[in-house]
């Protein structure tokens, strides 16, 4: 036998795929293309700078975390580049670049890094440090029209037409009267950079679906009970499809469907504790939208469910095949006494 031939002995699982973190990352990065190119084109330029701003800020921050820290990089993951997105298209088009920077520390090092890194924050990072950027709600609550601008190259934000969203119409029981539901469909409104065109998401969204990085579990359980409500219980007297076509086409509700819920670390894995979570930040979505004194809940209602997500895996986890309530206790009852004898025999 040639003595230069090894064996090489790995425990289970045995598994072989071409899929890794960095290629499920950049499928997520290609279908959030089509919303950026509807940002720029209904923005400026100053999207895609923001954009920028954001990801080479999450970058630079995990790179610096784990560099102190002495871990290894995981830039290459290309993770902090899809928190650096999301978190541009969470805001407004309008921000400060010294904001959004902000915003990526508190997503990268706060929610990410400081609880082990990529599959240990138990929180969306983008959503979170969006909630924390509400500290400063003026410039958090500023919006662009869109084709405010004098060129789609304008990189300015001074004296820019400002506009409210349809959301904020939609708060007070009102169906907006100014634009049509076809412009807010294609993202013809004011609002989040990102989150304004529920065409463009959903075909991104669809994207993911094809190429197997997300299943359609959470994103049709969160956008069919936002549509089920909405329909069945609309505000104002209005008319009960208008009311829900409205509701699913504004704010960030396609946005968070399809690439903040379904984010890995912070979702359940069985798939019954899918069904509940997207069913779960549809519900709150709704009742954030109808009770509270902010006009969207998207982004808290993903946050609660995350926190969430520990007890519904905990109670959705499938049994053991063959396993019993006899069964169970029995073991429960060995694992107990074996615990005093080792206590007693210690002792």
């Amino acid at each position: 036998m040639d003595s230069e031939l090894k064996l090489s002995v790995s425990s289970s699982p045995h598994i072989r795929s071409a899929e890794d973190t960095r290629s499920i990352m950049l499928d997520v990065i290609i279908a959030l293309m089509p919303a950026l190119a509807v940002a720029i084109y209904m923005f400026g330029l100053r999207a895609l700078t923001l954009t920028c701003v954001s990801v080479a800020a999450c970058v630079f921050f995990e790179w610096g975390y784990r560099k102190l820290m002495k871990k290894t990089s995981s830039i290459g993951d290309l993770s902090a580049v899809v928190t650096g997105i999301l978190l541009a298209y969470c805001t407004p088009v309008s921000s400060p670049y010294w904001m959004i920077i902000i915003g990526a520390a508190f997503a990268i090092i706060i929610v990410k890094q400081l609880y082990g890194g990529i599959g240990k924050n138990f929180v969306n990072p983008a959503l979170a440090a969006r909630a924390f950027l509400f500290s400063w709600p003026v410039l958090m609550s500023t919006w662009v029209a869109p084709l405010a601008y004098n060129s789609i190259f304008d990189l300015s934000t001074a004296d820019v037409v400002t506009a409210a969203t349809p959301l904020a119409s939609l708060h007070t029981g009102a169906i907006p009267q100014d634009i049509t539901l076809l412009q807010a469909f294609m993202g013809q409104i004011g609002g989040s950079m990102g989150e304004i065109s529920a065409l463009a998401l959903i075909l991104g969204g669809l994207y993911l679906v094809v190429r197997k990085v997300i299943s359609l579990r959470i994103p049709v359980g969160f956008i069919g009970s936002v549509a089920i409500i909405t329909f069945i219980f609309p505000k104002g007297g209005n008319d009960n499809l208008s009311w829900m076509l409205w509701n699913l086409c504004s704010g960030g509700i396609m946005l968070g469907a399809f690439f903040m819920a379904t984010d890995y670390s912070t979702s359940p894995v069985t798939k019954k504790g899918q069904w509940i979570f997207g069913v779960g930040c549809g519900l709150l979505t709704v009742f954030i939208r109808y009770f509270g004194s902010y006009p969207e809940g998207v982004s808290y209602a993903i946050l609660i469910m995350n926190v969430c997500v520990w007890l519904i895996d905990k109670y959705t986890m499938p049994k053991r095949f063959g396993l019993t309530k006899e069964k169970i206790k029995e073991d429960k009852a060995k694992a107990k006494a074996e615990k005093k004898a080792k206590d007693g025999a210690a002792s």
